[in-house]
């Protein structure tokens, strides 16, 4: 479970670095190319025009690209055939600037920018433009990813196990779990939270995430990664409880009592030790908490008690 916990987080940290990657390449691309000629161009552009260039400037920040291929294909045929109604040249170039840039819906705006001699050049700028504010805005958001991943992993590990009870909030441990588990959940699960107002507790926060990763790991194997995992968490008659809850099969009730046994498993050799829920249950006795499991066909849930101090 760790070697999957473990090629998950690289897989998602290097995802948002390609990213940046990429995204710092086509900056240094455009600067290498353009960086000299930008005084010249800019001064180039009409006044008249003006206004044309920042309306295709805001279209371009704001494009979501969320056209599938047919529709694209659909909407550039609709924008040649306008174009060429308005007599304006190389058709086939400026529907494909416009549709990336999200400035079609714009068209009647900048119809008399584009019917101008510089106003395919006015329009490449632009998207030039847009092109290297989109990469900055990529970067920004591939950091914050990284930063977050790292964050949660820092979390999942920084203590030194010296045996010492420390405040923590479990949703706080929840979320660490999830966000590294973020690469097997995206695909094909949904996660629903229903996180109550729950107060700090004095625990042993370490192992409780052992216990957060165990039974979401549990989960999504029981959904073959395909499903929906809900997880509440409330405050109730002086216990926190935790229910972690998936869609998968269902445990068949005549192993349900003894899942928590050591070396008990049902997966093919290699794949568990049978030591998970065994020292899932170990760790929230040691909690003075208790373990419940509730499963039909289709819902399967895990109820975790831990006391609140009074």
């Amino acid at each position: 479970m760790l070697g999957q916990l473990i090629a998950g987080i690289a897989h998602e940290i290097n995802t948002p670095l390609g990213a940046i990657r990429s995204s710092i390449e086509n900056i240094a691309e455009f600067l290498q190319e353009n960086l000299t000629k930008l005084p010249k161009t800019f001064q180039s552009i009409p006044v008249e025009y003006e206004s044309f260039f920042i309306t295709l400037l805001n279209s371009s920040s704001s494009s979501t690209n969320l056209l599938t291929s047919k529709e694209k294909r659909k909407l550039k045929r609709q924008l040649s055939e306008r174009l060429e109604d308005e007599e304006i040249e190389n058709v086939e170039d400026i529907s494909d600037i416009l549709i990336d840039m999200g400035a079609y819906e714009q068209i009647d705006t900048i119809l008399p920018m584009l019917k101008a001699p510089q106003g395919k050049e006015i329009l490449t700028l632009a998207y030039e433009l847009g092109t290297l504010k989109t990469s900055a805005s990529t970067i920004i958001t591939a950091t914050d990813r990284a930063a977050k991943i790292v964050f949660a992993l820092k979390n999942y590990s920084h203590r030194d196990y010296t045996g010492e009870q420390e405040v923590a909030n479990i949703i706080e441990g929840i979320e660490t779990v999830l966000t590294l588990y973020h690469n097997k959940l995206k695909h094909g699960v949904e996660v629903i939270k229903n996180y109550g107002e729950i107060p700090s507790i004095l625990c042993y926060a370490d192992e409780l995430n052992q216990v957060w990763t165990n039974l979401v790991h549990n989960a999504l194997q029981a959904m073959d990664y395909q499903g929906t995992l809900t997880i509440d968490v409330q405050a109730r008659s002086q216990h926190i409880v935790v229910n972690i809850t998936d869609s998968g099969t269902g445990i068949p009730p005549e192993i349900a009592s003894r899942i928590f046994e050591p070396f008990f498993t049902t997966k093919r050799a290699g794949e568990g030790s049978g030591l998970g829920l065994d020292i899932v249950k170990k760790i929230v006795n040691k909690h003075k908490g208790k373990i419940e499991v509730e499963s039909v066909p289709g819902k399967t849930s895990f109820i975790v008690y831990l006391p609140i101090p009074s």
